[in-house]
């Protein structure tokens, strides 16, 4: 009989402080349960259009920086700086479901791309909206550039972003990051913002042991 699967879903955006925050607690949770938990990362924009996006000068964004952004950085011994700029994050999240789409060929190329993007915007305010910016990350990482920004002109992955967009509606979730846990494709819960890693652990040591 084969064992059941636990499977996380991390919901996410790649202009969301707190969602490059949580990667260190999740790349340790991959390490601790090793093959018994799936990783699934789902794109998720905040501000999709026609939504206007944050002014990278506001109040708003100075004071949750100061007050939440950069202690928690401390905390988990990474480094981020306000970005200069707010741009729209879809284009951001098909790059990442291209890469995704290499992994035969280049092996962890979704891993890369995705901390690229991360480290690109909160360290070096990198214009995400930009498809040649992601061309050029793409070719940073060793793979296709051109193949990259033909397929954002195209939209080939624009429609799996879009899936994930109304997975998470469907769930009730309304900000980032989220993380929702499923046995055997069975709803298993949802825990929304950044979670400490103890809690991480705990809730899926719970249902490890349910599923035993």
């Amino acid at each position: 009989m084969t064992q059941p699967r636990l499977t996380l879903d991390v919901f996410s955006d790649y202009v969301c402080p707190f969602c490059y925050l949580e990667v260190p607690e999740l790349d340790a949770l991959a390490e601790r349960f090793g093959d018994r938990v799936t990783l699934r990362w789902r794109a998720f924009e905040l501000r999709p259009a026609p939504e206007p996006t944050l002014d990278p000068d506001g109040e708003y964004l100075h004071d949750i920086w100061a007050r939440a952004v950069y202690p928690m950085a401390a905390q988990r011994g990474m480094t981020l700086r306000l970005p200069q700029r707010q741009p729209r994050s879809r284009l951001a999240h098909e790059a990442s479901a291209w890469a995704q789409a290499q992994e035969a060929k280049h092996p962890g190329a979704a891993d890369a791309m995705r901390m690229a993007l991360f480290r690109g915007f909160f360290e070096e305010s990198l214009d995400l909206g930009d498809p040649d910016v992601l061309a050029e990350l793409a070719k940073s990482l060793g793979l296709q550039g051109t193949a990259l920004r033909r397929a954002l002109e195209q939209g080939d992955f624009r429609a799996q972003v879009e899936a994930d967009q109304q997975a998470a509606r469907a769930l009730g979730i309304g900000g980032v990051p989220a993380l929702r846990f499923s046995v055997d494709g069975e709803h298993a819960g949802v825990l929304e913002g950044a979670q400490p890693r103890r809690q991480l652990f705990l809730a899926t040591e719970r249902l490890l042991d349910l599923i035993a």
